[in-house]
């Protein structure tokens, strides 16, 4: 959300006005002291088809901070020209009042005279950075753990008030300088596990069956600045495996966030189901995430910390019908026991190991001519009314492999948009 005066609303030096810039649920708030100010501006506004985000304020702007105030906004951006007889005021209830969100800035325009800031008799401890001629920008520290702090009220300055060491909670979720990798990693959830722990912070290993699949998508992390590495891997080959370990950690000299993802699914009915297909199931659910857990937990036991993530599935808690997949099943339901037992014998040496339940993914294979009457049997089985999307995964791995979920162990953390209540 942003706020500030109409003139500044009008045009970009970018070429795009601010409007355009901000998200499809974004507000501009722009203030005008006259009514043909904001009769001008309105009319400029309304060229944009993104004008709707504007509200235009006419009228003093004291008076229009105030009624924001007492309407509860908050805002990410400020604008304020400091060539206004009153912008020093505007200032000052901007901050007095708290109207910046957390990290939000205040951009002051007009501000020096001569390379000096001329606000005379005005003693501000905030950051102050001239960007350019005339503009500043303007952000809130953050007080210091031993700042005197007055107040009628009385204030516990415990964790929840600093943050537990010292650290907000979108910090505690960051995952800068840890490395984790995803088996699994050329497609589907596991492509978004990728995705979401490299915006993190996070450097990646892309671990799939087929190179040319964790190529593709080391490519895409690459185009965002994610630190990646590309793997080919049998999950199921002990050989395989340990080959994976040492090469993340020849590159990046450890292992701290296992997200152990590969899997299979081969549908038959229990009566039909071959000791072969049996065999193959188990040997990439089960024995393969064993490995993995075991593989990269040795590094994380002999450093004292590490997070593991598997990949389970609703299929732990119910039988999904009307398919059959029992070898699917019960391989899913010991991804979930393996995961408690560790989650237990490691804790206390630093590892943390739980895992994800999904529901139905929604990918191409499922929206085939021949699954259409199974996707929509499906779909009256679910609360949410529609199929999970890989994206509705991706803050539960985050939040796993990062130190906020540090007293979370063993845990089968479900997203299903509410099937296995049914």
């Amino acid at each position: 959300m942003v706020a500030g005066t109409a003139e500044a609303h009008t045009s970009s030096d970018t070429g795009m006005s601010p409007e355009e810039e901000l998200p499809d649920d974004g507000k501009i708030f722009a203030c005008a002291e006259a009514p043909y100010q904001g009769v001008n501006s309105q009319e400029a506004f309304d060229y944009s088809s993104d004008g709707k985000k504007i509200s235009m304020r006419v009228g003093p702007v004291a008076d229009t901070l105030e009624a924001l105030h007492a309407e509860d906004e908050h805002f990410d951006i400020v604008f304020i020209d400091a060539d206004q007889r009153d912008a020093v005021h505007y200032y000052s209830f901007v901050m007095d009042n708290h109207l910046l969100r957390m990290d939000a800035v205040i951009c002051v325009e007009n501000t020096l005279m001569k390379g000096q800031v001329y606000l005379e008799n005005v003693s501000d401890e905030n950051v102050i950075l001239p960007v350019q001629s005339g503009l500043s920008i303007v952000r809130r520290i953050p007080v210091p753990p031993d700042a005197v702090i007055e107040s009628k009220e009385e204030v516990v300055r415990d964790d929840v008030f600093w943050g537990y060491n010292r650290r907000r909670i979108l910090d505690r979720l960051r995952l800068d300088g840890k490395v984790a990798y995803v088996t699994g990693g050329g497609q589907g959830i596991g492509r978004a596990f990728a995705h979401a722990l490299g915006e993190a912070g996070a450097k990646v290993a892309v671990v799939d069956l087929v190179l040319a699949k964790a190529e593709a998508v080391v490519s895409e992390l690459s185009l965002k600045g994610i630190k990646s590495l590309a793997l080919a891997v049998d999950v199921s080959k002990p050989e395989d495996v340990q080959r994976m370990v040492d090469a993340i950690v020849a590159r990046w000299g450890t292992v701290h966030i296992a997200c152990n993802n590969a899997g299979i699914n081969l549908n038959s009915a229990s009566e039909e189901t071959s000791l072969e297909e049996w065999d193959k199931t188990f040997s990439v659910n089960l024995r393969g995430l064993f490995l993995c857990c075991q593989a990269a937990g040795r590094i994380m036991l002999n450093q004292g910390y590490g997070k593991i993530i598997n990949t389970a599935s609703m299929a732990s808690l119910i039988v999904p019908h009307p398919q059959k997949q029992l070898a699917y099943n019960v391989s899913k339901a010991g991804v979930v026991k393996l995961t408690q037992t560790l989650g237990t014998e490691w804790v206390d040496r630093g590892v943390k190991v739980n895992c994800i339940s999904p529901g139905i993914v929604d990918t191409p294979l499922i929206r085939s001519k021949e699954l259409r009457p199974l996707v929509q049997r499906w779909m009256g089985d679910i609360p949410a009314g529609r199929l999970a999307r890989t994206t509705d995964l991706q803050a539960a791995v985050v939040y796993l492999a990062s130190e906020a979920s540090d007293y979370m162990t063993g845990h089968n953390l479900v997203i299903e948009g509410g099937q296995s209540l049914w």
